[in-house]
């Protein structure tokens, strides 16, 4: 290491010297200080590649947590990025707008048909303010006993404390706060094909406790991190019809569907191709809406709260007179300005092609994994592909396996998934499905 002035910290850090300052000092998710595996140290990333600091280069299958669907370094982002530095890139919000805030709002309302926007830092902070929207729209219009959320089991949102409260306390991510957490009320998850017994059993818990419900939250058609199963989109017509028999809000967290990754611009969207008896749409809006991650293009943490008109008029007009929510950051004119730029690069492209192209793909590829003793099932949608196992993976030899295959993949519990980004050729969707192929494979032998 260089030598430099006492208390700073040199420019620059060999590998082993970035590997030793993170193995005694830093944290990683869900994972002990200085624990195994040793995390891979990536010197920079390019397209769909990370590379690493040793030379070699992954094809990235995750984009970094589902949110880089443009790929790393895009020239449209990074000249976003730029530009903005040259004239600011942050100012409180408080009593203070900009351009990037404005122009990124407006398309967020064009594309959601939604009305007001609330930025935040991050998709957990989200769904905290869209919790908190619900809370206080229920106490402006008097009924304050409503302080509970009716949720489907298999759900993950967060892991800040009200979104943990929110996640199946079942052998969630967050059993290990039971009992500190809020209580929410649960129902089962939703079912791959439509149920009307799943129908039925919403209906009668929502009633049951329709006295203290102020909202229903639900990630829409597919559940991510709590299992990414896949369902029904006319599970999502119940939730609207059981929200406004009870005089609930209905939120939809679209922070990991948001932005093309089903296969629609947003995930709710699935349920305008299903049809009710008499033939008409039965598409599904949503009282409060969160989006995230691919915001960005990965570029930088940004999320936002779009609602309706009448609820922020309503708790307007309340004793409170404001929604009670102020992040530091929030509206950072830095990221606004790259979200413009990633969301405006999505519209300009075939990305409903794009994303047909990978899950057909997908489908291809991970086919075979479904023949062997010790998978569960394959399932795929839109740019999602899952292999779940029967058995939990070993993440230090399931990660081996798919580095030893040139592809970066982040199993987790029972889960070998991919989300790729939208820009990964053909080359790359065939090296992600044998990377997937070959952990499935070692994982079940390792079980047989």
């Amino acid at each position: 290491m260089r030598t430099a002035p006492a208390g700073t910290v040199s420019s620059s850090l060999s590998s082993d010297e970035i590997a030793r300052v993170d193995r005694e000092h830093l944290w990683h998710p869900y994972a002990r200080i200085g624990g195994d595996p040793a995390p891979l140290v990536v010197a920079q990333a390019h397209g769909t590649r990370l590379v690493l600091a040793d030379g070699r280069e992954l094809v990235d299958a995750m984009s970094s947590w589902w949110a880089a669907i443009h790929g790393y370094r895009h020239p449209a982002l990074d000249a976003a990025a730029a530009e903005q530095l040259r004239s600011m890139s942050h100012v409180m919000f408080g009593g203070l707008t900009h351009e990037p805030a404005a122009r990124l709002g407006a398309l967020l309302v064009e594309l959601t048909g939604m009305d007001t926007v609330f930025f935040c830092d991050s998709g957990s902070v989200s769904v905290e303010v869209a919790v908190k929207t619900v809370l206080q729209y229920q106490r402006a219009v008097g009924r304050p006993e409503r302080r509970k959320l009716l949720t489907p089991r298999g759900g993950y949102y967060g892991d800040t404390f009200t979104p943990m409260s929110l996640c199946d306390p079942v052998g969630g991510m967050h059993s290990e706060w039971t009992g500190v957490l809020a209580e929410q009320v649960f129902a089962p998850r939703p079912p791959a094909a439509f149920d009307p017994a799943w129908d039925r059993e919403v209906r009668e818990i929502a009633a049951k406790h329709a006295h203290e419900l102020a909202g229903i939250i639900a990630e829409p058609v597919v559940q991510g991190a709590g299992g990414m199963r896949m369902y029904d989109p006319r599970c999502l017509t119940t939730l609207r019809e059981v929200a406004d028999e009870h005089g609930l809000l209905l939120v939809f967290d679209e922070i990991a569907t948001g932005f093309g990754r089903t296969g629609e611009l947003f995930a709710h969207q699935h349920s305008a191709h299903q049809h009710s008896a008499a033939g008409h749409s039965a598409g599904v809006r949503p009282d409060v809406m969160c989006v995230g991650k691919a915001l960005t293009g990965g570029y930088m943490t940004l999320a936002a709260v779009l609602s309706r008109r009448e609820i922020a008029e309503a708790i307007d007009a309340s004793g409170a007179g404001a929604l009670l929510h102020g992040p530091t950051f929030m509206a950072n004119p830095l990221a606004c300005r790259v979200a413009v730029a990633a969301v405006e690069l999505l519209l300009a492209s075939d990305w409903r092609g794009e994303v047909a192209r990978i899950e057909a793909a997908l489908e291809r590829g991970l086919a075979p994994a479904g023949e062997l003793a010790g998978v569960r099932e394959v399932r795929v949608l839109g740019a999602i592909g899952v292999v779940e196992l029967e058995r939990p993976a070993d993440l230090a030899r399931a990660t081996a396996t798919a580095v030893e295959h040139g592809v970066w993949l982040r199993p987790f519990g029972k889960l070998v998934y991919t989300m790729p980004p939208y820009i990964s050729s053909q080359a790359d969707l065939d090296q992600i499905c044998a990377a997937i192929r070959a952990v499935a494979t070692e994982e079940c032998r390792s079980v047989g």
